[in-house]
């Protein structure tokens, strides 16, 4: 009934449990001794077999378990539709803990799903999995979705949350304007933040990497006011730094983003300079975050800020985690420790390529 298991992705202060169904259904989780509902404005939603249910984290991380509920449609009619009997399927589940927490960040996977979770599984068993855009190689075709789903399936099993961040691929296609609806968001926003146990987190979303008027996008995208509307995100949320990246228990402070936007890259890559160091200015005076998680470039490497590729002015480390080619991944795993962040490098072959600590 389900084709993988389900996906707990981390938004704000919220679960979003998402799965894939065979058939047409509606859905709910149950949580402790509540429901939660896939519903639009009191409808149940069965026209996408993929469905989700916001759960507060709160919730979830005191209940360490949850189960998803499937009634599968006979026939949906104006009334008396007809169902099959709900089924019901439970999952154990792991809050992300206080002390020494470990994720695994995979981004630019381009369709490729096995060879990830290859690599993922070279590290070990982990808290929470980063997947951090480009998994596709592109939205055209709503199935390609699906490779997103099992590789969250694959690492996750349905027990550990998920930090999922937008790339510059899944732009591109007559379903990248939908991509919101199949994965999760915030208010239809692919940039928000998360509070994973200590850790505080934000989503920066670059959006395509070329300037919009480019003849390779055909007049089909438009970023540059979507960037400076993250800025206006990041001046609110600096002015309410009590309750978000310096609130109480917070020991570790991330920033995700598939384009690392302190690299001014060569032409036609050079746009929007000013924003990206506004960001880093805001970042590195404001929030001071501990490491800055991105892919985009297809290369395992820990930057220093000052270093020869810190051209906007780094607010921290800035570690590229995962590169691919064919039949091939490498991604990057995290241990988050009080004064120190553990940096691993590891690859589909069964290989540690490269270790690395970053000072907190």
């Amino acid at each position: 009934m389900l084709k993988t298991n389900p996906a707990v992705f981390a938004v704000e202060n919220d679960y979003q449990i998402m799965v894939e169904v065979e058939k047409p259904s509606v859905f709910r989780v149950k949580v402790g001794d509540r429901y939660y509902y896939d519903e639009s404005n009191g409808i149940m939603r069965s026209q996408n077999n993929l469905h989700r249910c916001i759960v507060p984290q709160k919730a979830l991380n005191e209940a360490k378990e949850y189960t998803v509920c499937v009634r599968p449609l006979i026939e949906r009619k104006p009334y008396f539709t007809t169902t099959e009997p709900e089924q019901e399927f439970t999952y154990n589940f792991r809050p992300v803990p206080e002390k020494e927490p470990k994720a695994y960040h995979i981004s630019d996977a381009h369709n490729r799903i096995e060879t990830p979770i290859k690599a993922a599984k070279i590290f070990g068993d982990i808290d929470f999995l980063i997947l951090n855009g480009d998994v596709i190689d592109h939205s055209g075709n709503p199935e390609k979705f699906k490779n997103i789903y099992e590789i969250c399936s694959g690492i996750t099993n349905g027990e550990c949350p998920i930090v999922f961040s937008r790339g510059n691929h899944d732009m591109r296609g007559n379903f990248a304007e939908k991509f919101a609806e199949y994965t999760p968001n915030f208010h239809g926003n692919t940039y928000y933040t998360f509070r994973l146990g200590s850790i505080w987190g934000i989503l920066l979303d670059c959006g395509e990497d070329k300037d919009d008027f480019g003849p390779e996008y055909g007049f089909t995208v438009y970023c540059k006011d979507f960037r400076r509307r993250q800025t206006e995100v990041l001046k609110q949320l600096i002015e309410n730094a009590d309750s978000t990246y310096n609130a109480e228990g917070v020991k570790t402070r991330v920033v995700v983003s598939h384009n690392p936007f302190s690299q001014k890259l060569e032409p036609p890559f050079d746009i929007e300079g000013d924003v990206y160091t506004e960001w880093c200015e805001l970042l590195k005076e404001h929030v001071k975050p501990h490491v800055m998680i991105c892919g985009h470039i297809h290369d395992l490497e820990v930057r220093k800020p000052g270093c020869d590729k810190d051209h906007y002015g780094q607010p921290c480390d800035v570690v590229i985690g995962a590169t691919c080619g064919e039949n091939y991944f490498a991604g990057c795993g995290y241990v988050f420790g009080e004064n120190e962040i553990t940096v691993q490098f590891t690859d589909s072959n069964g290989e540690i390529l490269e270790t690395q600590k970053i000072a907190k």
